[in-house]
């Protein structure tokens, strides 16, 4: 039996983060799941939003008479959904800024109905000389479709906390907290 009158232990809280600084580690494969499945929606939504009126993702009859025979999805939406991929494992909370981003590549296109999985290989890492708490990382990011193949690849630099700075930072999502609940 237990004691109804009996307060309940306190809960502890965990918050769903990336990495910090100190955590990624160069030589590891890090798999983005679960996939996302691209549907004609996403094309249509994406490349209407960013005022793209390109042909090849929007006109089903014409781009069926196009090499590839139907409409290819929007490589910045394949880019986006890859980098988003990551963002879960990776940068959630403890990102400070994308510093930029090269070598963009789509070596097979993406169609409506494919389904895209992303990985993430650190290529290297170092403390910042000129922001105190941060450091620059550099990623291979690399999305295939459900067949394996390559669809897209890219290196991102990013800047991101090291734990002590970042541990120091309010969580996403814990303003209008009181001063009891956030020490409690």
């Amino acid at each position: 039996m237990t004691d109804a009158s009996a307060e309940p232990a306190p809960l502890r809280d965990v918050v769903q983060r990336g990495l910090w600084f100190e955590e990624f580690e160069q030589g590891v494969r890090y798999l983005h799941r679960p996939g996302r499945t691209v549907t004609e929606a996403d094309n249509v939504l994406f490349t209407t939003l960013t005022m793209n009126p390109q042909p090849l993702h929007l006109d089903a009859a014409w781009s069926a008479e196009q090499p590839f025979g139907q409409r290819l999805v929007n490589s910045m939406f394949t880019l986006s959904t890859l980098v988003g991929q990551s963002v879960g494992q990776l940068t959630q909370g403890t990102l400070v800024a994308n510093l930029g981003f090269g070598a963009v590549a789509f070596p097979h296109p993406v169609f409506v109905g494919d389904t895209l999985y992303g990985e993430t290989v650190v290529e290297s890492k170092r403390e910042s000389a000129s922001r105190p708490g941060q450091g620059v990382v550099v990623v291979a990011h690399t999305a295939r479709n459900q067949h394996g193949e390559v669809v897209a690849t890219a290196s991102r630099t990013m800047l991101v906390w090291l734990r002590e700075a970042g541990e120091r930072l309010p969580t996403a999502g814990s303003a209008g907290r009181n001063e009891a609940e956030a020490s409690g």
